[in-house]
């Protein structure tokens, strides 16, 4: 479903979603945090000819202050950020799996089989999101 392609110098992985999201598409993000972790980046963007691309969905993993902030952005603006979590799943040297699961009207989130949080899609054409970009401080292990 999704293909890795090798991390460019700033160490930003971007895999193609062929054929873009569709409803009932899960993909599946696993990999081990660093030791003294900052932040990571997840983007689902869509891979328009514009230098300013729409994103469907940012997870923004941040270790100091224990948030996943969720936003997009829709004609390049930014929407008002989500951050209630029930727990912070996520810690320094550990394993994690994130699935991000494509529904009808919203991305569920889980990791580790456990669910995280929700979001209600901004960008109503699911298919022109078609892109998936992982930055920050963990090592890739593996992206389906």
């Amino acid at each position: 479903m999704a293909e890795i392609e090798q991390p460019t110098e700033n160490g930003l992985y971007v895999g193609v979603i062929k054929g873009g999201l569709k409803p009932a598409m899960r993909l599946i993000v696993m990999g081990i945090v660093d030791p003294q972790p900052r932040s990571i980046s997840m983007n689902l963007t869509c891979n328009s000819n514009e230098e300013e691309k729409d994103v469907g969905l940012q997870v923004l993993v941040n270790f100091l202050d224990r948030t996943v902030i969720r936003n997009s952005k829709v004609s390049g603006t930014w929407g008002k950020e989500e951050k209630s979590i029930p727990y912070f799943p996520f810690a320094g040297g550990e394993p994690f799996k994130m699935e991000i699961f494509c529904e009808h009207q919203q991305f569920r989130i889980l990791v580790d089989g456990q669910p995280l949080c929700g979001f209600t899609h901004r960008i109503k054409e699911l298919q022109s999101i078609n892109v998936l970009q992982i930055s920050g401080d963990m090592r890739l292990t593996k992206v389906a």
